[in-house]
């Protein structure tokens, strides 16, 4: 599944949508003391309030917002499980009995309950629907009228959202002219930050693939391990902080734990014209260790060779095969820039600027100098320069 296909999946959750078709929507209440469901209703979704609707809509197209491998997880199903929700959810897809497709749905609930304990009142909301995607493009020199030959695609999607207690407050009665203590005590459902769930099936090249799942949660690089083993019965991905992790280590174990900010800035220079070259392409851009090793070669690592590149595959992830994916190893996910930690102050700055920073030694002590080609301005003060010169010894 490519950002393309999830683009156009999260794009369809808008109101009045002839793309769009949601059929059902079952609403299960958690209360955090007693683990159990307090409450559930299901409803035909076209019967619930318009306002609802647009809430839940807005719900939906959050939760799947987010990046791939950040906050969105393609999963495969797992091959051996005991009573798979892969086999669930592929019958809740088929069935068109509404009731049938409730008590598949409480099984998965069962799941999401059993050895775990919710901080919070927590509600549970899953709808059943189809989306439609075009079979061709539309054929504007042509002037055609009727709408382009679409393909309908069955979907489950599942939302797990938390509450909160309303704040106090003091209320202007404008009937009565009076103030008012405002006594209000319902818990508000937090539809604007789902914390994880999922949609299935998943896609590939625009067909649906009921042998995945995707999945989504609420913070980046933090997927929920034991919703993805135990209730999806998926296999866990790697998220783009490890595999940067990854990747760092893989360069320690070939060029050692030192490294110039200039070679640095190459090295995310030549990842990044990998990407680049790979921007119209449908799967996204990896690399393995021949291509680690020409990126390291060519920023200027010393004694780089493929056996080296090989070997340190093997150490750090077991599989000399393995690749990494370009756009995870690259820090995009800081706003595409790095942070440079010290006791004093972090710096932030974009990887091809890393070259003018270096680490020097001035009067026995390591400082940061960055070069610049202005004056530096701090609260509206321009700061003064001064010349350092080392003390003779």
């Amino acid at each position: 599944m490519n950002k393309k296909e999830i683009a156009h999946i999260r794009k369809q959750f808008k109101m009045d949508n002839e793309l769009m078709k949601i059929f059902d929507i079952l609403n299960v209440y958690i209360m955090k003391e007693t683990n159990e469901v307090y409450h559930w209703e299901r409803n035909p979704f076209e019967l619930v309030d318009r306002e609802k609707q647009e809430l839940y809509m807005g719900n939906f197209k959050k939760l799947l917002t987010g990046e791939l491998d950040h906050k969105l997880f393609e999963l495969k199903f797992q091959d051996e499980a005991e009573d798979p929700s892969k086999v669930l959810l592929h019958q809740a897809i088929q069935t068109g009995d509404p009731e049938e497709w409730q008590d598949l749905m409480m099984l998965l609930v069962n799941k999401m309950l059993a050895d775990t304990t919710y901080e919070r009142d927590t509600v549970i909301t899953f709808v059943r629907g189809q989306y439609y995607r075009p079979t061709k493009a539309r054929n504007d020199a042509a002037e055609e009228t009727g709408n382009d030959e679409v393909f309908g695609h069955p979907f489950i999607l599942c939302s797990v959202n938390s509450t909160e207690k309303q704040r106090k407050a003091l209320l202007f009665d404008y009937v009565e002219r009076e103030f008012k203590y405002n006594v209000i005590v319902d818990p508000i459902i937090k539809l604007s930050t789902p914390e994880q769930g999922f949609f299935y099936p998943s896609v590939t090249d625009n067909y649906s693939d009921v042998n995945r799942v995707l999945y989504a949660t609420g913070k980046s690089n933090d997927p929920n391990e034991r919703f993805i083993s135990d209730v999806l019965n998926a296999e866990r991905s790697v998220t783009a902080m490890e595999e940067r992790e990854i990747f760092e280590d893989i360069v320690k174990e070939v060029a050692g734990e030192q490294l110039d900010s200039a070679t640095i800035a190459h090295v995310y220079e030549e990842i990044h014209q990998v990407i680049e070259s790979h921007q119209d392409e449908e799967e996204p851009a990896k690399l393995d260790y021949t291509d680690v090793e020409r990126v390291l070669t060519a920023s200027g690592v010393d004694n780089v060779t493929k056996e080296a590149v090989e070997r340190a595959f093997e150490t750090i992830v077991d599989d000399k095969n393995y690749e990494l994916k370009a756009n995870s190893v690259i820090p995009k996910f800081t706003s595409k820039s790095i942070k440079i930690d010290t006791k004093v102050a972090t710096i932030t700055i974009s990887p091809q600027d890393l070259r003018y920073i270096k680490q020097v030694s001035f009067q026995g002590k390591r400082c940061i100098m960055i070069e610049v080609d202005e004056d530096a301005v701090i609260e509206g003060f321009t700061l003064t320069t001064e010349t350092l010169l080392e003390k003779a010894d």
